[in-house]
């Protein structure tokens, strides 16, 4: 019988609460599901400068923020500028909120959403730490966003959308949150083949590790157009392989999915 959303979400959300109260037993997107790779602060970073952060990135950030997390660097196509409200969504334990807060300085204000209450509690820890104030977290599924309308200049992502067990939701919350003229910097997994029934039925390890959720570039650039979004550019990294494969060693995941940047705009 097929789980219900609600079913995948606690799922996900189970899995993320134990990455957020550090269980380095929890297999995490961005690390092997076989082996505890980030077990240590070193060890993340190592996994994120393979992402696309660079090490003045990595040393921005509170000690703690980077959890070894994603599929790449939205900050990288998010040109984002002083003054911009920004939206980050699966927001973790912070990370890329406090990356873009840096970015847009005191006038500008960055909200992460994240469903899973420990993560909240984590990036907000963090926030304190780092004296970053500009940045807001709020506890909230992505499908519905505790935003309000036509307030948001610039929406990031990194490799969650994928775990979302409605997409096209998704999207058509982002459509509604964003300003005219706003703009979706995402970093995600894209499907290249269609995947073997054994990951794609493995709930437990390839769907909250990022990997059976995957959506073709089509069906994205489909849910995407749908919603109302214009210029969308749907860009596939084949060299993100390298890294995709240590995700379920063994499967060759790196020949069903591959990381990619997603772009589009509000008209």
């Amino acid at each position: 019988m097929a789980l219900s959303n609600d079913q995948i979400r606690q799922n996900v959300r189970s899995r993320y609460k134990k990455i957020a109260i550090q269980d380095v037993s929890a297999p995490s997107c961005g690390c092997s599901s076989e082996a505890a790779c980030c077990n240590t602060q070193v060890d993340r970073n190592n996994v994120s400068e393979q992402l696309g952060y660079s090490p003045e990135e990595l040393n921005a950030a509170p000690e703690g923020a980077n959890l070894g997390l994603g599929c790449g660097n939205p900050q990288a196509i998010a040109s984002l500028k002083p003054g911009e409200s920004v939206l980050d969504l699966g927001s973790g334990g912070g990370f890329d909120c406090f990356l873009a807060a840096r970015q847009v300085g005191e006038t500008g204000q960055v909200i992460g959403v994240d469903m899973t209450p420990e993560m909240i509690s984590r990036a907000r820890q963090n926030a304190v730490k780092g004296s970053i104030t500009n940045t807001d977290f709020r506890l909230g599924e992505i499908e519905h966003l505790p935003v309000a309308d036509q307030s948001v200049d610039v929406i990031l992502s990194n490799c969650v959308i994928n775990l979302s067990p409605d997409k096209p939701q998704v999207f058509k919350e982002a459509f509604r949150v964003l300003r005219k003229g706003g703009r979706l910097a995402i970093s995600d997994v894209v499907l290249t083949a269609e995947l073997p029934a054994a990951i794609k039925n493995d709930l437990d390890v390839s769907y909250s590790g990022c990997m059976s959720g995957a959506s073709s570039i089509a069906d994205l650039q489909n849910m995407l157009e749908q919603n109302g979004f214009t210029q969308i550019e749907i860009s596939p990294k084949d060299e993100s392989k390298k890294f995709i494969k240590e995700w379920s060693p063994g499967t060759d995941i790196e020949k069903y999915i591959v990381s990619s940047t997603i772009q589009a705009v509000k008209p």
